[in-house]
């Protein structure tokens, strides 16, 4: 079992920046791929940003260029730097990663609980 707890959300005003992290824990055997979703209220939850074992990384077209990720593979932890964030960044941010652990030999997605970010106008 793997467990992802996210942090560093909270409320900032447009132009803003902030700094999610998402920490896996488990008995993890080896990561695939880490990224971020978001899920606005009345929308469906969305890809913003990945980051594979080796590094390759993808953005949602909208957050090109504002948002970077990040990744600490030693500690199974990813990081998504926001800046000049905008009212529509507001959503619930949950972190995501496909893991193999120990005990099951295949990849497995995990997600987080959420973290809300709200950006004031």
């Amino acid at each position: 079992q793997v467990q992802l707890v996210e942090s560093g959300g909270g409320l900032v005003q447009a132009g803003g920046s902030l700094r999610l992290s998402c920490a896996a824990s488990g008995s993890i055997f080896r990561v695939n791929t880490m990224g971020w979703y978001r899920q606005a209220p009345g929308k469906q939850r969305e890809l913003v940003a990945a980051v594979t074992r080796g590094g390759s990384r993808n953005y949602a077209d909208s957050v090109k260029g504002r948002f970077t990720i990040s990744s600490d593979n030693a500690k199974n932890t990813v990081y998504l730097q926001m800046d000049s964030l905008k009212p529509e960044d507001t959503a619930v941010y949950f972190c995501n990663g496909q893991f193999m652990t120990s005990a099951m030999l295949n990849y497995v997605e995990y997600w987080g609980r959420g973290t809300q970010v709200t950006v004031s106008s």
